[in-house]
């Protein structure tokens, strides 16, 4: 039994890393209106357009790999930085060595700078990736299964190379207090990614003998767990995820879709082919992805941390197809979550 964590000190001066990011955006406009803050200082890798700047909060260009970044640190007296600033969907141009760079030695960066400015407390997203995709992946992950990425996924696997320095450094600097979120697949009213991409088919893609389960969290859910971390909460690491999963089947089910059941084998096969012929930027390792993913289990973000997500993976995914409906973009045929059930 894991001994309970003394919480770390209401948060005053924050200041974000990639804060002009999906996550680091919202996570700033809750901030910009979270009473008793002392000072918010938004910093992103390339200037943050007057449009997109929150009343009240202080925005810096700086890179997160910058040595200066412990002179701003300083500059504003930040006792909690909340570390965002990752790569999760490379562009075309992008290659392993950058991705890298930024990931695991950006960390690296700004626990450096922590230590140097005796900053109290670092929040960082991490990912369920970190646990990697696995045939022999427990049905539910939780804390304390192993972290071991996937060599093969530069996301994935840089994930564990970061949490596995984060856990060297609780270590040697234990004042440096640290929460970890490792987030589940995140849905919003604005979210595209690669996975949305996948419900979007006419037809949803499934392995033969895969559920390829997926767990869900509301991208408000996100901020209301990193502001909680916030707010005198025990530091440790979280699984964020809503309660429940979906199958690749439930979910085309409330899209009113039909699945495209592939052999494993032929489905690696093509992936295989696209990839040499330049056609499909995926290769076969992204079969893993599709049919071994971590379904993470929430009870120690409840329990512990003390954060109860609002909606369930059910309800994320219902609301997500709403809100797509809303657009004039649906994903669903016409009326096929009626009397669906989160």
């Amino acid at each position: 039994m894991t001994a309970p964590v003394a919480p770390v000190p209401r948060a005053r001066n924050i200041l974000v890393t990639g804060a002009d990011g999906f996550l680091g955006r919202g996570v700033v406009a809750a901030l910009a209106r979270r009473p008793d803050t002392g000072s918010v200082v938004a910093l992103d890798v390339r200037e943050v357009p007057p449009e997109r700047r929150q009343p009240g909060v202080t925005y810096e260009a700086q890179d997160v790999r910058d040595k200066a970044l412990a002179a701003t640190l300083q500059r504003h007296a930040i006792d909690t930085v909340v570390h965002l600033a990752s790569i999760v969907t490379p562009g075309r141009d992008s290659n392993r060595a950058f991705e890298y760079d930024v990931d695991v030695n950006g960390t690296r960066n700004v626990l450096e700078a922590c230590a140097a400015q005796g900053v109290r407390h670092l929040v960082v997203s991490s990912s369920g990736a970190a646990y990697g995709y696995h045939a022999d992946n427990a049905p539910w992950l939780t804390e304390s299964h192993p972290l071991r990425g996937n060599e093969s996924f530069a996301y994935a696997h840089h994930k564990r190379l970061v949490e596995e320095m984060l856990g060297q450094w609780r270590q040697s600097h234990p004042r440096l207090a640290q929460t970890i979120l490792r987030i589940g697949t995140i849905l919003g009213e604005r979210v595209d990614n690669q996975i949305t991409a996948l419900f979007e088919k006419p037809r949803l893609l499934a392995i033969r003998g895969s559920d390829s389960p997926f767990v869900f969290i509301w991208d408000e859910d996100v901020t209301g767990a990193l502001l909680h971390s916030l707010d005198s909460a025990a530091p440790g690491c979280y699984n964020l995820a809503g309660d429940g999963a979906l199958t690749i089947h439930q979910i085309a089910a409330r899209l009113g879709k039909t699945t495209l059941d592939l052999p494993a084998w032929l489905l690696q096969s093509a992936l295989c082919v696209g990839s040499r012929l330049g056609i499909s930027r995926y290769g076969p390792e992204q079969l893993d992805f599709l049919r071994y993913r971590p379904v993470l289990l929430n009870t120690a973000l409840k329990e512990r941390l003390g954060y109860v997500p609002r909606k369930t993976s059910a309800q994320a995914f219902d609301a997500f197809v709403a809100a797509r409906q809303r657009q004039g973009r649906p994903v669903a045929v016409a009326g096929a979550l009626a009397g669906s059930r989160a």
